[in-house]
C-alpha cells in the first residue's frame, strides 16, 4: 500500500486534513499537521497519530479512518461521532451501497463510556491492539513498515493525500466493517477483560483511588488508616467521634417561612390566594379594602430545601497544637469530611506562617501532612488572612480547630471575635482527649457538645510495623552503573532538561539519565524509525525528590549537578546536589509568588518566573539555598526559556516500552530465545526484536534472583532499566548485552563491537559497527546452540 492510499481524504467524509500554523511540524513539514471532524473538533495532531501507528505496526493497521474515529471517542468532553457518521453514510449510500451506522454508533458510545484510565497512556495504546487485533481489512505490518519508513524521508507527500478526492463508497465500507465490533466486545465491561493482563496496573490503582467517595470505601479508608502504624492513632478516634458528634451535616433552608398558621397571612396576593371570609363583605367594603391593601391573602407552603454548601477547615498547626492535640485536630477533620451522611464539598488549610491547602483523602497524605509543623507560637496571623481573603464560594462554613489554651491568647481571640460572623464552628482540642465544639450564631458563641475520648484504651493495641518480605534464595547479582551501550529511554518522566546544550531526564525511578537527539546514523536504509531519539545513560539513581511540582537543574563551580525543585503547592523551594546529597530548602509562602510561575535556569542560577511579569525571584546554585526578589527581568530570558523549551520538548516522544518484570526464560522450539512470553527473533532483515512468543518453550533457565541459568551453566542476567547481560559457558563467547524493549529495533553489543539500531549507540563510542545478522550469528545464534549442543 502506498502512503498517500492510506492517509487519503474524501469529499464530505466525516474526517479531514487541517493545518494548524501555530504548531511547529514533527519532521520538518509543517502543513497538514491536524487531523479534525469536519465543523465538529479536532481529533489528533500528526505527529501523536503517527506514534500510535508506530505502536500498532507490528500487528498491522486498521482503516484511517476507523482508527480516528475510536481515538476521537476516547477524547474526554464534548464528542460528536454520531452526527458526522451519519452525514457521511446517507451522501456515501449510492447504487450498491447502502450505508446504516447504528451498530458503529453504538460501539463507539461504549469506547466512550470506558472509565478514563483506561484510554489514558500505555493503556491507550493498548486498548487500541485489543481493539483492532484480527480485525477486517488491515493493512498488513510489512506494508505498515514501509508507509513509515517513506513518512520519515519524504513527510511532504502527505499534501497530496490532504487532497480531496471524490467520494469512494468502498473506504466507507472499508471503515464501518473495521468498527462493527458490537459481537467481538458486546458489553463495556468486555473490553476491559479483554484488555486485562495487558494493561499498566499503577494506573489501575489510581483509578481505584479516584472512586474512593462512597461510604463503604470512606470505612475501607478508615481501616487502612488503623492498619497503617504511622496512622493508627488518627483513625482509631474517628469511628469514637462519628458516635458523638452532633455537627449537622446537611443544612435545610426554610425557604419561604412562615410556614402554615395565622402568621402565614399576607395583605398582598393573588385573587386566588385571597380568604373566603373576605367576599363576605358588601362589594364597597370589598372593594375598598383591596385598595386599601387591607384584604387578607394566605400564601402557599413551600418546604423546606437542600442549601448547597461547602466546607473549609483550618488546622492549627503552630507549636501550641503539637502532640496530642494535633492527633485529635487531625482525626476532628477526618470525621467531619468522612462522616457516612456528608454529602457537601470540603477544603482543608493547615494554618501556620501561612494556610497551606492540603489534602487527607489518602492515607499517604495523611502521614505527610500530620507532620506538618510551624515555627510559629500562635497563627492569628494565617486566620486573619484568610478571612481577608476573597472567598467567592456561593455558601461557605469555616471550622478552626486548634489548642484549647489557644482561645486564652489575645490575638486569636480577637481575630475569632472579627470573623465571628464567617466562622461557623470552633474546635478546641487537649492534651487529656477532651474535644469541645463551639457554634457561632447571631454573633454569640454557643458550646455545643464535648466528647472525652478514652486514648489509654483506643491506642492500647497499635499494629505491628510492616514487615518487609525477604526472600533468601541467594544474593541479586550486582549490575553495572552502565553498559556499553544506552539503556532505552523510559516512557514515564518525572522531568525533562536542557542544560549547556545536553539533554536530561528524571525518570519516574527517580534517576537522572542523560540522552541526545541527532539525525546522524550510520545506515540510512534501516532503523529510520529511530533515526532521531537514542537511548539514555545513569548518571545518578535512588535520588531522594518527591515526584511533584517542578524541577530545574544545573551544576555549580565544582561541577556537581545540583537539582532544583518548586513544589508551589507548598511554597517550598529545595536544593540537592547529587554528588553530595547536600540538602536544603526554604518556605516562600511569606513572598505571595502566584502558583502561575514556573521554575527555570538561566545564565548560572535558577528563577522563578512567568513571561508576562517583570518580577523575578533568583535562587542561588551555590551554598544554602535562598530566595531574592529582582525587579527588572534580562531581555535574553524570554527568548532563552522559549528556544529551551521548545529543544526539550523534542524528547517527549523518546520513550520506550521496557521490559522489566522478568520471569520464564528460555529456548523454543523454534530455538529461539523466549524472555518473559516474549521471543527474540528477526522480523525483518538484518534487525532484531521481542514479540509476543506462540509456542512452546523446549529448555527452561532456572531463576536465581535476576540471574536465569540454562542446564549448561549459561547465564542471563537481567536488568529492570531494560538491559540483559548473556554470558555462555563456552568462553570462546565474549559476553554480550541485548536491551529489552518490546515492539522496536534493539541491537546487540559486546565490549568492543555493535550491530543493531543506532538509538542505543553512545554518542561518543570506540565501538566497531557491524551488521545486526552478523553480531547475531557469532553471538547470541552461537549462545543457544551451545545450550541446545549440551541438552542433546
Amino acid at each position: 500500500m502506498e502512503l498517500k492510499a492510506y492517509f487519503q481524504s474524501y469529499d464530505h467524509y466525516f474526517w479531514e486534513w487541517k493545518t494548524d500554523e501555530d504548531v511547529p511540524g514533527d519532521s520538518g513539514y509543517h502543513d497538514n499537521n491536524l487531523i479534525s471532524v469536519p465543523g465538529v473538533g479536532a481529533i489528533a495532531y500528526r505527529p501523536y497519530v503517527i506514534e500510535v501507528l508506530k505502536e500498532l505496526q507490528p500487528q498491522g493497521w486498521p482503516p484511517f479512518g476507523a482508527l480516528l474515529m475510536v481515538l476521537y471517542a476516547m477524547q474526554e468532553g464534548y464528542t460528536d461521532f454520531a452526527g458526522p457518521l451519519r452525514r457521511t453514510a446517507g451522501l456515501y449510500s449510492v447504487g450498491n451501497f447502502n450505508f446504516n451506522v447504528d451498530k458503529e454508533i453504538e460501539f463507539l458510545e461504549k469506547i466512550k463510556q470506558l472509565p478514563k484510565t483506561y484510554k489514558q497512556g500505555q493503556n491507550r495504546i493498548i486498548l487500541l491492539q485489543t481493539l483492532f487485533k484480527d480485525g477486517h481489512n488491515r493493512v498488513a505490518s510489512v506494508f505498515a513498515d514501509a508507509c513509515l519508513r517513506i513518512y520519515y524521508k519524504r513527510p511532504h507527500e502527505l499534501a497530496k493525500s490532504a487532497e480531496k478526492q471524490h467520494f469512494d463508497p468502498s473506504v466507507l465500507n472499508k471503515d464501518l466493517s473495521a468498527l462493527n465490533l458490537n459481537e467481538k466486545f458486546p458489553t463495556v465491561q468486555s473490553i476491559i477483560d479483554a484488555m486485562k493482563g495487558l494493561i499498566e496496573e499503577p494506573e489501575l490503582d489510581d483509578e481505584v483511588a479516584e472512586k474512593n467517595t462512597t461510604a463503604d470505601t470512606d470505612k475501607d479508608f478508615i481501616r487502612e488508616l488503623i492498619e497503617e502504624p504511622k496512622t493508627f492513632q488518627i483513625g482509631s478516634l474517628i469511628k469514637r467521634i462519628w458516635s458523638g458528634l452532633k455537627i449537622p451535616m446537611r443544612h435545610l433552608s426554610p425557604g419561604e417561612q412562615p410556614i402554615g398558621g395565622i402568621s402565614d397571612m399576607t395583605n398582598k396576593g393573588d385573587l386566588n390566594k385571597m380568604l373566603l371570609s373576605e367576599f363576605a363583605n358588601e362589594d364597597e367594603v370589598f372593594m375598598n379594602r383591596v385598595a386599601n391593601n387591607e384584604a387578607l391573602y394566605i400564601q402557599r407552603e413551600i418546604p423546606p430545601e437542600e442549601n448547597i454548601f461547602e466546607r473549609v477547615i483550618l488546622i492549627d498547626t503552630s507549636l501550641r497544637n503539637w502532640g496530642t492535640p494535633k492527633v485529635l485536630a487531625f482525626a476532628s477533620a477526618i470525621a467531619v469530611i468522612k462522616h457516612p451522611k456528608a454529602h457537601s464539598e470540603c477544603k482543608v488549610f493547615a494554618l501556620g506562617q501561612a494556610g497551606l491547602p492540603i489534602s487527607l483523602d489518602k492515607v499517604e497524605e495523611v502521614i505527610e501532612n500530620q507532620n506538618q509543623v510551624s515555627p510559629v507560637l500562635e497563627v492569628s496571623e494565617a486566620l486573619e488572612k484568610f478571612f481577608n481573603e476573597e472567598h467567592t464560594e456561593k455558601d461557605i462554613e469555616v471550622f478552626f480547630i486548634t489548642h484549647q489554651e489557644n482561645l486564652n491568647d489575645e490575638k486569636i481571640r480577637r481575630v475569632i471575635h472579627q470573623n465571628r460572623d464567617r466562622l461557623k464552628f470552633l474546635v478546641t482540642t487537649a492534651s487529656d482527649g477532651e474535644i469541645n465544639f463551639y457554634k457561632h450564631h447571631k454573633g454569640a458563641r454557643k458550646h455545643i457538645q464535648k466528647i472525652k475520648l478514652p486514648l489509654q484504651e483506643l491506642w492500647a493495641n497499635p499494629p505491628r510495623q510492616k514487615q518487609t518480605v525477604v526472600n533468601f534464595n541467594g544474593k541479586k547479582t550486582d549490575l553495572p552503573e552502565n553498559y556499553p551501550i544506552l539503556f532505552p529511554t523510559p516512557i514515564n518522566k518525572i522531568a525533562q532538561f536542557l542544560y549547556e546544550g545536553e539533554f536530561f531526564i528524571l525518570s519516574s525511578k527517580k534517576q537522572l539519565l542523560k540522552t541526545y537527539l541527532s539525525d546522524n546514523y550510520y545506515d540510512r536504509h534501516s532503523y529510520d524509525y529511530y533515526k532521531t531519539y537514542h537511548g539514555c545513560e545513569v548518571l545518578f539513581e535512588n535520588i531522594s525528590v518527591k515526584p511533584r511540582g517542578q524541577f530545574a537543574l544545573a551544576r555549580n563551580k565544582q561541577q556537581q549537578f545540583v537539582l532544583c525543585q518548586y513544589q508551589y503547592d507548598k511554597k517550598l523551594i529545595s536544593k540537592l546536589n547529587l554528588n553530595t546529597r547536600e540538602y536544603s530548602e526554604q518556605n516562600i509562602a511569606g513572598l505571595n509568588i502566584p502558583n502561575t510561575y514556573d521554575l527555570i535556569y538561566f545564565g548560572k542560577n535558577f528563577y522563578l518566573y512567568q513571561s508576562a511579569n517583570p518580577l523575578l525571584y533568583k535562587i542561588n546554585i551555590e551554598g544554602n539555598i535562598s530566595v531574592e526578589p529582582i525587579s527588572t527581568k534580562d531581555r535574553e530570558l524570554d527568548r532563552n526559556n522559549t528556544k529551551a523549551e521548545a529543544e526539550v520538548a523534542k524528547l517527549n516522544r523518546s520513550g520506550l516500552k521496557i521490559i522489566n518484570n522478568f520471569n520464564k526464560i528460555g529456548i523454543n522450539e523454534n530455538h529461539h530465545l523466549v524472555i518473559s512470553g516474549n521471543e527474540l527473533s528477526s522480523l525483518y532483515e538484518n534487525s532484531l526484536n521481542l514479540y509476543k512468543n506462540k509456542v512452546d518453550i523446549k529448555v527452561f533457565a532456572e531463576q536465581n534472583k535476576n540471574k536465569f541459568i540454562f542446564p549448561d551453566g549459561s547465564e542471563i542476567i537481567t536488568d529492570a532499566r531494560g538491559m540483559m547481560t548473556f554470558r555462555s559457558s563456552n568462553k570462546g563467547i565474549e559476553e554480550f548485552f541485548i536491551p529489552s524493549t518490546a515492539y522496536g529495533f534493539l541491537a546487540l553489543a559486546t565490549h568492543t563491537e555493535f550491530g543493531g539500531s543506532e538509538y542505543y549507540l553512545p554518542e561518543n563510542t570506540l565501538l566497531k559497527v557491524k551488521t545486526m545478522d552478523e553480531m547475531c550469528s557469532r553471538f547470541l545464534k552461537a549462545f543457544i546452540e551451545q545450550i541446545l549442543d549440551y541438552g542433546a
